[in-house]
């Protein structure tokens, strides 16, 4: 396994990599991997020739700054797992070395097409800017065939669907399945803030939106919102930020569950932010 941390060396190193015709699967993550992101560079393995993975804890689309500064980070754990697991390139740059004064600084501006304006755009103003502007540098860097993202960050997944077309990136997008605790938790680097009471609680949010796919025979999408909301809400120590059942592609709010229906939620567990989501129905 290779590690870089300049993006003249992985430069070189990519375009090697494209002259011998290989095809390569390309994971982004901020660290403090745990077992799914190991399942999309499980997935990326299996697929290419080549898997190349960043560690790159992005400034730009944090917009607190003490949750940035709280990120677990443990680079060499995170390298030993990465070996384990197949990888063979690790791009781990610093900010100086992404960003330049002029780009640290300025506002990254992107036509989102709506896309930003629910759910986490409308909680974390300029979080997807920092997203976007972080991943196309990343695109451009290592110029995968494919790239893999998981689909607990649905919104984030819809919003580089958008991104790839834009800007006419060669890349095939591929969204991975929400892998899961035990106990049906989402696998999340913030669960490690959790105390072990907040960890216990943490569970309720996933337990409350399977309940409440039973609910949807009987129920319209704005009266299961609700119930899913309340319910959370009468836990002490949970406080949903919001819950929003939207169309699967365009993010809109629905009416009916006629259309492709999914569940977004933002729940603080004390002063941890945990997301997920849960699909009601694949209508086409």
């Amino acid at each position: 396994m290779k590690v870089f941390s300049t993006k003249k060396e992985l430069q070189k190193e990519m375009e090697q990599i494209r002259k011998e015709g290989k095809t390569v699967g390309f994971v982004p993550t901020m660290g403090a991997l745990h077992e799914g992101h190991l399942s999309l560079i499980n997935r990326s393995v299996a697929e290419n020739d080549v898997t190349a993975v960043s560690i790159f804890v992005n400034p730009t689309q944090f917009n607190n700054r003490s949750d940035l500064e709280k990120y677990p980070r443990d680079l060499q754990r995170d390298l030993l797992l990465l070996e384990k697991n197949g990888c063979d390139i690790v791009f781990s740059p610093s900010v100086d070395e992404m960003y330049d004064k002029n780009e640290f600084e300025s506002v990254f501006e992107f036509d989102f097409g709506g896309l930003d304006q629910v759910m986490e755009g409308k909680f974390r103003p300029g979080h997807f800017n920092g997203v976007v502007q972080v991943v196309s540098k990343l695109f451009n860097l290592v110029q995968p065939t494919k790239a893999y993202f998981g689909e607990k960050d649905f919104q984030q997944l819809a919003i580089i669907r958008r991104m790839v077309n834009l800007m006419n990136f060669d890349i095939e997008i591929v969204g991975c399945p929400i892998v899961r605790e035990k106990d049906g938790l989402a696998m999340s680097s913030r669960n490690l803030r959790l105390n072990a009471e907040e960890r216990q609680k943490a569970v309720e949010i996933s337990k409350t939106l399977f309940e409440s796919k039973k609910l949807i025979s009987n129920f319209s999408p704005e009266q299961v919102q609700n119930w899913v909301i309340a319910r959370l809400n009468s836990f002490s120590g949970l406080e949903v930020e919001y819950f929003e059942i939207v169309h699967q592609t365009t993010l809109q709010p629905i009416h009916s569950w006629s259309e492709p229906a999914i569940g977004c939620i933002a729940v603080f567990c004390g002063e941890v932010r945990l997301i997920d989501n849960i699909k009601y129905n694949d209508v086409q």
